[in-house]
């Protein structure tokens, strides 16, 4: 009898199980009140990549150099050395192109006469551009040999040989507005010439000295030749690295050793031509 109850009991048990589990799991109906989303997390959104943040190219501009060759009129009238400009944003590549070439800088004043210590040999010996060197060439001219001519514009000194030929020489002539052309005569020659600015001189650049005795200090040189009753000059110069520039006042300048070469070459009374 216990055992028909029992199997009786368990056949109603196997019948009524799987309703219920299909009534609470196979998901429908739900209970009241039950949300699924609760207790199963919902798929991920989709989420945009940020934007990379905007590059902002920077660069450091080269140092600019002074243009006034240092040492002492560096000192006295150049802006201290070096100056930095530090970094630059270059939002485009035009900017950034003209980042690393300098600007041109604005005109400085020009010192055309140096009174400061030179350098001795190294002075006498100071590399300049080989055409300016000394050097006998063609030359042909209708000048008597013994004459000087000056080729402005090319910044030459002929001494006429004769037979199709003539000593050259580098010089230095007058900065825009001082240029000149005539004919002259060598007046006189002087070695290691004293040199007194004209007034006309001190009014442009008043921190010239009143007076200078001759030495290797003085920025005439180590000789000059005088022109007529003019106040120029052909003389030397304690600043080789002027030679080919047009640099004076109206005088003409040489190297050192070219000047002592010249004086011992040209007499008083010689014809100067200058172009």
């Amino acid at each position: 009898m216990r055992l028909r109850s029992f199997l009786i009991a368990l056949a109603f048990l196997a019948g009524v199980a799987p309703a219920c589990a299909q009534q609470y799991y196979a998901g429908q109906p739900y209970p009241q009140g039950y949300q699924p989303q609760q207790y199963y997390a919902a798929a991920p959104r989709a989420m945009a990549r940020p934007a990379p943040p905007q590059m902002v190219v920077v660069a450091q501009p080269q140092r600019m150099r002074s243009e006034m060759g240092g040492g002492f009129i560096e000192a006295i009238f150049g802006n201290g050395g070096d100056r930095d400009r530090g970094y630059a944003p270059l939002p485009s590549q035009q900017q950034q192109q003209q980042q690393y070439y300098a600007a041109p800088q604005a005109p400085v004043q020009q010192v055309y006469a140096s009174t400061g210590p030179v350098g001795g040999e190294a002075l006498q010996n100071y590399p300049i551009n080989p055409i300016y060197e000394k050097q006998e060439v063609a030359y042909r001219t209708t000048e008597e040999p013994g004459t000087i001519v000056i080729d402005t514009p090319n910044k030459f000194l002929y001494l006429v040989q004769g037979d199709g030929r003539a000593l050259r020489y580098g010089v230095g002539v007058g900065r825009p507005g001082f240029m000149w052309a005539g004919t002259h005569r060598v007046s006189a020659k002087k070695e290691w010439p004293d040199w007194t600015p004209p007034p006309e001189m001190l009014e442009r650049q008043p921190y010239l000295p009143r007076h200078m005795d001759g030495g290797p200090n003085n920025p005439l040189g180590a000789r000059a030749l005088y022109l007529g009753s003019t106040l120029y000059r052909i003389h030397g110069s304690n600043e080789p690295w002027t030679i080919g520039t047009n640099v004076s006042s109206g005088c003409i300048r040489m190297r050192n050793a070219d000047v002592e070469d010249l004086y011992e070459r040209v007499k008083v009374g010689a014809k100067v031509v200058v172009m």
